[in-house]
């Protein structure tokens, strides 16, 4: 039988993370469940322990940090992923390990589905919808909730997973890694509640929607660098030719260049664009290489075991 985890990182959740325990162990019998706790100043480890957990320290703040110190520690063949802050429908973790068994995926996303308008902060499912709509834009993604903090993961997925976000924009790491080597995932529609009495959310709406955005741009820049540096370099060159094309057409006609400094602004920005570009098509094959070693690390880890019968 394959080994499962679950895994929960948590700060400040004493209020809901007995609960969350008492439901995945409920839902996961054989699952052993894991409480990273990330320097939580109220009794968070002491419930979750009492509940039955087996209790970590995670000391790097940060739910990023958290995601990577669960990931490097625990050895599992199946790793469930879930916030301690009781959002989250335990039920639905044996249908989303049956999916990634089954199927065979490296991934199963947990799409969040509610009625309950206080289930999400003003402005979340908004931000939610914009950046998976730019994520599925750009890499192709066919995830309906890119920011799911309900994942089931394959032990393929997590011990190639290079994890380096630091707070809320790893599930946006999760997500560009499994397509970014073409990972086969799935998705199922989840119950999402909203939090308990007393249970606050750490999500900063503002700031850590910005951090995630700039995740988002970091990573095209790292693997699709020829389309991102294509794009500046066109804008590069439009600025150029808007700025340059009156006074070449100024000089057929006079002969003279009347603002040299423009003159010189402006050859200034076509040679800045044709510098972008030659680092993208730089760039473009460094990341080939960095793929395929990435794609060498996922293949170095056995696959779960397929009922073929």
């Amino acid at each position: 039988m394959p080994k499962l985890a679950v895994l929960i990182p948590c700060f400040n959740e004493e209020v809901a993370i007995g609960r969350v325990v008492a439901d995945f162990r409920a839902a996961l019998p054989r699952a052993v469940i894991f409480v990273y706790d990330n320097n939580s100043t109220d009794s968070t480890a002491a419930t979750a322990a009492t509940a039955g957990a087996v209790v970590r320290e995670a000391g790097l703040q940060g739910k990023g940090h958290v995601i990577r110190r669960m990931f490097a520690d625990v050895d599992a063949d199946i790793y469930v992923l879930v916030d301690g802050d009781d959002t989250y429908d335990a039920a639905a973790a044996p249908k989303m390990v049956d999916m990634l068994v089954s199927r065979g995926l490296d991934m199963v996303n947990g799409a969040r589905s509610t009625n309950i308008e206080a289930a999400y902060r003003r402005g979340h499912r908004l931000g939610n919808a914009v950046l998976t709509g730019l994520v599925s834009r750009i890499f192709g993604a066919h995830l309906n909730d890119m920011l799911s903090g309900y994942r089931v993961f394959s032990r393929r997925f997590v011990k190639s997973f290079p994890a380096l976000a630091t707070g809320f924009e790893t599930e946006t790491e999760f997500t560009i890694h499994a397509l970014e080597l073409r990972m086969p995932v799935g998705e199922v529609r989840t119950t999402y509640r909203d939090r308990p009495t007393g249970s606050v959310s750490k999500l900063r709406t503002y700031t850590d929607g910005f951090r995630i955005l700039r995740t988002i741009l970091i990573l095209v820049k790292e693997e699709r660098p020829l389309q991102f540096f294509s794009l500046c370099a066109g804008l590069l060159v439009l600025a150029g030719l808007a700025l340059g094309l009156p006074l070449v057409l100024e000089f057929a006609r006079t002969h003279l260049v009347p603002r040299l400094p423009t003159a010189i602004l402006a050859t200034g920005f076509m040679l800045l664009g044709m510098m972008a570009l030659m680092c993208g098509l730089i760039l473009d094959s460094v990341t080939r290489g960095r793929r395929e070693m990435k794609q060498l690390a996922y293949l170095a880890i056995p696959p779960l075991p397929m009922d073929d019968a």
